[in-house]
């Protein structure tokens, strides 16, 4: 009887050895760039930039025109006063520039936050989705870059993935 069930127990490890495991990929850039909120994340960034732009454009003009009256009235300035003139320009103009700097600088922290939260998302979707569906292992793939380089076509799950990932997006968003 104890050989008998040692040898079940040898068969169902023998059994459970060959059968393979449920592996898949998904193709990261097309499941990142498709991806709507990605997409929506775009749009509202791109909108926060033209915004900035358009008032950098404005506020730098604005100091163009005064430095350009500064240098139409120099030449009848006192050489002591148009040199004090020109120091405030220098000092505005340095301000200027830092101050873009800040906010260019802001904007690309919030956008750098907004793309590591967005992947951190896409990844914790692709894991829930392995569970859910008992995947083994699901691979990425990049056009460059990954840990697949090939993989049939069948394996590649890239456009479920993404449709549900968008349908839980847009249930998000209502």
């Amino acid at each position: 009887m104890k050989k008998l069930i040692a040898l079940g127990i040898v068969a169902l490890a023998l059994y459970s050895c060959q059968q393979s495991a449920k592996t898949a990929f998904v193709d990261n850039s097309e499941l990142v760039n498709e991806y709507q909120e990605k997409k929506d994340l775009e749009v509202k960034l791109q909108a926060k930039i033209g915004i900035y732009q358009k008032r950098k454009d404005s506020i730098t003009r604005a100091f163009q025109l005064e430095a350009q009256d500064f240098q139409s009235k120099a030449d009848k300035m006192k050489p002591a006063d148009a040199q004090k003139r020109y120091d405030q320009l220098g000092q505005k103009q340095q301000m200027l520039q830092q101050q873009f700097q800040i906010e260019e600088n802001a904007i690309s922290k919030e956008s750098q936050t907004l793309n590591d939260s967005l992947l951190n998302k896409v990844k914790d979707f692709v894991s829930e989705y392995g569970k859910t569906n008992n995947y083994d292992y699901i691979f990425g793939k990049n056009e460059y870059v990954g840990t697949v380089y090939y993989g049939k076509e069948e394996s590649n799950i890239t456009k479920v993935v993404l449709e549900k990932l968008n349908e839980k997006y847009a249930a998000e968003k209502k």
